[in-house]
C-alpha cells in the first residue's frame, strides 16, 4: 500500500506531470501564474484557490504589512463549470493597494529580512519600488498553483497538507490544528497519508 502511494505520489510530483510559470515581478500591475498539466476533470473552484490566498494576504494582522491588498484570484482559463479541462489554468491577482512612492526612502537601502542585497549581487540590479521578484507579492502565484497541487494530491493519493509556522527565534506558539486559520502564526509542515 505504501509502495502504491509513493510511486503515485512520485508520478504527481514529477517535473513533467505540473508546470507553474508565474509573472509575479510587477508591483503596480496584477500577478499572474498559468499551471500547465493539470490533469481534466479535477473539480476546481475559485474558492478552492482562495481559501489559501486569504491565509497568506497581507495587512490581517499587527505582525505583518499594513497593506490591505484582497488578492481575489480570477481563474481565466481551464476550468469550465467547475472542472478542469487538461489545458492550462490561467489565474490572475489584482493588484489593489499598490503604492510605489512608498518605497522612495529604500532607493539607497537595503531592506532588512528581504532579498534586495541577494537580488542585487546575483543579477547587478534590483528593483527597491516594491522589491520586484523579491517581494512578498511574488508568493501569490505560488500559493495559487499550490492550492491546485493539494487539491490534486488529495484526489489522487489521499495526501492532506496543513502548514503553519511553529516558532520565530524564542517565540513559540500552541497551536491548535482544529483551530489553525483563526491564528495569526500559520511553515510547520503536516504531512498526514489518509
Amino acid at each position: 500500500m505504501k509502495e502504491a502511494i509513493a510511486k503515485e505520489l512520485m508520478d504527481v510530483l514529477s517535473a513533467d506531470y505540473v508546470k507553474v510559470v508565474d509573472d509575479s515581478s510587477k508591483h503596480k500591475g496584477p500577478v499572474g501564474v498559468v499551471v500547465d498539466g493539470c490533469p481534466s476533470g479535477l473539480e476546481l473552484d475559485v474558492s478552492d484557490i482562495q481559501h489559501d490566498l486569504d491565509r497568506r494576504r497581507p495587512g490581517q494582522s499587527h505582525i505583518t504589512t499594513p497593506r490591505d491588498e484582497p488578492d481575489c484570484v480570477e481563474i481565466l482559463s481551464g476550468v469550465f463549470e467547475g472542472k478542469t479541462t487538461g489545458t492550462p489554468i490561467a489565474m490572475l491577482v489584482r493588484n489593489k493597494d499598490a503604492n510605489s512612492k512608498a518605497y522612495d526612502h529604500l532607493k539607497e537601502v537595503y531592506r532588512p529580512s528581504h532579498a534586495d542585497y541577494t537580488y542585487d549581487q546575483k543579477y547587478g540590479f534590483r528593483d527597491w519600488k516594491g522589491g520586484g521578484r523579491s517581494s512578498a507579492r511574488e508568493t501569490i502565484g505560488r500559493v495559487a498553483s499550490g492550492a491546485i497541487a493539494r487539491k490534486i494530491l488529495e484526489k489522487s493519493a489521499g495526501i492532506t497538507i496543513l502548514s503553519y509556522v511553529r516558532s520565530i527565534h524564542l517565540l513559540t506558539g500552541n497551536i491548535d490544528v482544529a483551530t489553525l486559520d483563526q491564528n495569526i502564526m500559520m511553515l510547520y509542515m503536516w504531512i498526514k497519508v489518509k
